[in-house]
């Protein structure tokens, strides 16, 4: 079975529809509704059409492509800045120290700042994968297809990247943080302000939120307990995200209080250790049970970029790969790949 990573087009609607109701809530960045998925889409389309070489306020959207069924079975996102149409809003966790001589004690107290300072930064999000396919390293292909996009296209993104994770969430889909927090400046439960944050965007954060620290001890147990805290679902994109050289800053969600991972955009893994080669064979002889090392793939630019994973070994001056992948990719002799390990 091969899949292969392309770019989303207006013909997939429905596939990220059906994906997008099984989520389960606070997952912004694919909501259960056509026409903001629609409304992406047309985004992304024009993000692909724009050939100017420098960031802008771009949406790539990618889906997972069984080959051999046409099903889509994943997707995932890149914007290349965030915060240049509306304020890009965080928490910074931050201290401050006071000392009374007379009792003679030091007092720290843990305060959430509002914060726009990640405005700038190219963001990776909107990672689902069909949970019928959750084996075979296909979130990995998934997650990892974004670092070499990135890469083939380096001068539209920003110096640095995060991925927000998403928080903890009830039973009932509630947010005990924003319960906690911004629940109650906005008169509206979690569910809603997530669909109206999908749908329309968070300008209403900056009309509405209160901008004076918060300071965490006043919070209630249960919203501090989750501060930083991944969804459960999430636990393992995390370890990608620090495998890839991401790390958490202090910086939270505003919604739901999920961790935001920062890193330096030519320090991720997959960028740093990607490499270029020459197809100079394509070969039946390499692939499972037979030799060659299995790695991620990748080619073509804009919409024309696809990602797969392939077997490969060194071929003269460039690679060998098999041909199950070099016909996921439309890879001929003579035409270039991007290749990176698997880990």
């Amino acid at each position: 079975m091969s899949f292969v990573i392309r770019a989303a087009t207006a013909s997939d609607l429905q596939h990220l529809y059906e994906m997008a109701k099984r989520t389960g809530g606070g997952f912004t960045n694919l909501p259960p509704d056509r026409k903001a998925l629609g409304t992406k889409l047309g985004r992304s389309a024009a993000a692909f059409d724009r050939t100017e070489e420098a960031v802008g306020d771009d949406l790539f959207v990618f889906v997972l492509e069984n080959t051999e069924t046409g099903e889509v079975r994943g997707t995932c996102q890149i914007f290349s800045a965030v915060g240049l149409k509306w304020p890009f809003y965080s928490y910074r966790i931050g201290a401050l120290t006071q000392h009374s001589e007379e009792l003679g004690r030091t007092f720290r107290a843990d305060i959430l700042n509002l914060s726009t300072d990640l405005e700038g930064a190219s963001e990776v999000g909107g990672l689902f994968l069909h949970p019928g396919e959750r084996a075979g390293g296909l979130g990995l292909l998934i997650a990892r297809s974004r670092y070499l996009f990135m890469r083939a296209h380096r001068s539209r993104f920003a110096d640095r990247t995060l991925a927000e994770l998403r928080g903890v969430i009830d039973e009932a889909g509630g947010s005990p943080f924003w319960d906690g927090v911004a629940g109650r400046f906005f008169g509206m439960n979690f569910q809603d302000a997530d669909e109206f944050n999908a749908k329309f965007g968070n300008q209403f954060i900056a009309d509405l939120m209160p901008k004076h620290p918060v300071y965490i001890a006043m919070l209630s147990d249960h919203a501090r307990s989750v501060i930083g805290v991944p969804h459960p679902s999430g636990r393992a994109a995390m370890r990608m995200l620090e495998e890839e050289g991401f790390a958490w800053e202090n910086y939270i969600d505003i919604f739901d209080g999920g961790p935001t991972m920062t890193v330096r955009t030519d320090q991720i893994h997959s960028i740093r250790e990607a490499k270029d080669a020459q197809v100079i064979a394509i070969s039946d002889e390499l692939g499972e049970h037979r030799r060659g090392e299995k790695r991620l793939l990748a080619t073509g630019k804009l919409a024309g970029f696809r990602t797969a994973y392939g077997w490969t070994e060194p071929s003269g001056d460039g690679i060998a790969i098999d041909r199950q992948s070099a016909r996921a990719l439309g890879v001929e002799p003579g035409q270039s790949v991007t290749h990176v390990a698997r880990w």
